[in-house]
């Protein structure tokens, strides 16, 4: 069975999978919906995702606007990357909070992001990084956080970030504020 550990933010679940090593390698369960169940937590996933990124490459901050609002269960299969999330849910007691964890392939570990979260990572790294998500990509309901908002204070752990274009002309969280009627 897997260890589950809580997060400051409410709903947020950090997953280390039980490891069987031996000479040969190891064997892992990557994924087990009675672990979330277990926790009250019961998704449909319907999309997997993968992408690879280079060392120094920063994503994100990203969320799905209702009615595409995604939940996430991510993780990294090769690699390292610096996960981050921000709580933008508008009646959280932790709105604009953040939470960053590091994710590796030497751990295992996974992170389950509820909807109403913005999610980017950087990669400390090269990194192969694979994610569960409970609705599909719709272009339209696509919004962002600004990665750099000097508000958040988020440590991204890199020099020199890679950034694509999109995500560096993200809104502040003041203006999602402002413009999302308090948030998702």
């Amino acid at each position: 069975m897997a260890e589950i550990k809580k997060t400051p933010l409410a709903g947020v679940l950090e997953i280390f999978p039980k490891v069987f090593n031996d000479q040969r390698g190891y064997f892992l369960e990557s994924f087990r919906a009675d672990w979330l169940e277990k926790e009250g937590i019961h998704e449909t996933w319907i999309q997997d995702n993968q992408s690879y990124s280079q060392k120094g490459t920063v994503r994100g901050l990203h969320f799905q606007r209702a009615p595409y609002a995604q939940a996430k269960l991510v993780r990294v299969v090769k690699g390292k990357v610096l996960d981050v999330i921000v709580d933008l849910r508008k009646d959280s007691e932790t709105f604009g909070s953040f939470y960053s964890t590091i994710l590796d392939s030497e751990q295992h570990n996974l992170l389950y992001v509820p909807t109403g979260f913005a999610h980017g990572f950087s990669v400390l790294e090269d990194a192969i990084f694979v994610y569960k998500c409970t609705n599909y990509y719709n272009k339209e309901s696509e919004g962002g956080i600004l990665w750099n908002d000097p508000n958040l204070g988020i440590d991204w752990m890199v020099n020199n970030p890679i950034i694509s274009e999109k995500d560096q002309k993200w809104q502040n969280l003041e203006e999602f504020k402002a413009t999302s009627e308090g948030g998702l």
